[in-house]
């Protein structure tokens, strides 16, 4: 994740309290929130609760239920964890709160699901992924991350996407390991039931395996696509996943 930087301290109190501006921007956003000994997302939720719990509901606990949202924390989590909140500090203030959540998580736009996604994974998005787009149903992105020793790329699918079956081929060795690093998603070997895939999951694939692999209907996905040395190794793209096929997946 890209290093978190503010300067909210020294545009609203400038000279008039520098040790303060300083303290906010440097320490506590600078320093204590690139901490990594506490991933992310957990960070913004500990925050906003500690903000619910203080009865603070004023533009403090706007802007981190907006970095919430944007860490990946979804309007589900987000409901169970005021309606818990609300059970130990109070119902008015799960009230307040809520009265604020339900506006930062109206229906998420294209553009905004795409920003959460990116905001849950280390790996960059890359840009679309249009040298092979006649071999994937929906929109991909894709983001080289190693061309040296091994080839390793980070594939991002919008949901329902899913690219065509396909064959790696190799007179020795070749075939492809996938790793998913963000969202979910499947992986289907001709003849074989699907198998889903979250983060951390990996797939082997050995050459000569027809397969293919995609987002669910429901969340985008992305996976680093890690390509296996051997000789004379080639890629034959087949047809596309038909919907009535992608369509028996939950």
């Amino acid at each position: 994740m890209k290093k978190i930087t503010q300067d909210a301290g020294r545009k609203s109190l400038g000279t008039f309290a520098p040790d303060f501006a300083h303290y906010n921007d440097d320490i506590l956003f600078g320093e204590n929130w690139n901490n990594q000994d506490i991933d992310h997302k957990t960070r913004c939720i500990i925050t906003v609760v500690s903000l619910m719990s203080s009865g603070i509901t004023d533009s403090s606990l706007i802007y981190h239920l907006e970095n919430a949202k944007k860490a990946g924390v979804s309007k589900k989590e987000i409901a169970a964890i005021i309606t818990h909140v609300g059970f130990y500090v109070g119902w008015p203030k799960a009230w307040a709160v809520f009265n604020l959540a339900k506006d930062i998580y109206k229906e998420d736009k294209e553009e905004n699901a795409y920003e959460t996604h990116a905001n849950q994974m280390i790996f960059p998005i890359g840009n679309p992924n249009d040298g092979f787009k006649q071999y994937f149903t929906g929109k991909s992105y894709l983001a080289p991350i190693s061309h040296e020793q091994v080839g390793i790329f980070n594939v991002t699918f919008e949901p329902s996407c899913r690219n065509n079956w396909h064959i790696h081929h190799g007179k020795k060795g070749g075939g492809q390991i996938l790793i998913c690093v963000a969202g979910r998603g499947y992986y289907q070997e001709w003849g074989k039931p699907a198998i889903e895939m979250k983060p951390g999951d990996c797939i082997n694939i050995k050459s000569g395996v027809k397969h293919w692999h995609g987002a669910a209907k429901d969340s985008w996905f992305s996976h680093l696509a890690i390509e296996v040395p051997g000789e004379d190794t080639s890629n034959e793209w087949l047809e596309p996943v038909t919907d009535e096929e992608y369509n028996k997946l939950k």
